[in-house]
């Protein structure tokens, strides 16, 4: 039996002060709060899935700045990912802003691209994706990833998936809407449900990535 209650509203009260005083100091006061109400319902939470979708990693509370301009400390957002492929899986995120949810592929190196876009360009799998992707919107998934700026090179401008080819990195991504939602146990159900929503596009990019035809992807 899951040990998932809900995520309380402390969790997004919690980045909302986080987002006023993002100091190391505020973070040592207040430590126990991001345990208790943040990391711990979330960990619940992957875990209540892991047995559909597969084991999660937390990323850590605290920023890299070693190249950033802003040094403030710590995300103001704590995320989990269960990767299915390189750079690819399902995304849950809670922050001050609520709930959000995603899958897809958030990094792509040089061969990974030149087997994406080769999958886009093949008429069964591009054809494919491209239903994928407007599935996805038509259910008020956001589709999102870096894309340049007109045609890949080497690649013509009026390819018929051109949006597609452009893309360097493919997410879906949406909010939990139901406020009310995300603090109950119903959450796992919601989450769920959206994450099978989104799994033909996890399953597209992970499919690419191994280097299968993308068609044969579930």
């Amino acid at each position: 039996m899951s040990s998932f209650t809900g995520i309380p509203h402390a969790a997004t009260d919690f980045y909302a002060r986080l987002e006023e005083d993002n100091t190391k100091e505020f973070w040592a006061a207040h430590k126990e709060d991001y345990e208790r109400h943040v990391r711990a319902p979330l960990v619940a939470l992957t875990e209540a899935l892991a047995p559909e979708f597969g084991e999660a990693k937390l990323f850590r509370p605290h920023r890299d700045v070693r190249f950033s301009k802003d040094k403030s400390p710590y995300k103001t957002h704590q995320g989990a990912y269960v990767q299915t492929a390189e750079a690819t899986g399902w995304y849950v995120q809670v922050s001050a802003d609520g709930l959000l949810l995603g899958g897809g592929c958030y990094h792509m190196d040089s061969p990974r691209l030149r087997a994406y876009r080769a999958a886009v360009h093949s008429p069964g799998t591009g054809q494919q994706l491209e239903q994928i992707v407007a599935d996805l919107r038509g259910g008020d998934w956001e589709i999102s990833g870096e894309r340049v700026r007109t045609a890949p090179r080497g690649w013509d401008r009026e390819h018929e998936r051109i949006e597609l080819l452009r893309h360097k990195d493919l997410a879906s991504m949406r909010w939990v809407e139901d406020g009310d939602i995300v603090t109950t146990p119903r959450l796992v159900d919601e989450v769920r449900e959206r994450w099978e929503q989104v799994r033909p596009l996890v399953d597209w990019l992970a499919a690419t990535d191994a280097g299968r035809p993308a068609a044969a992807a579930r």
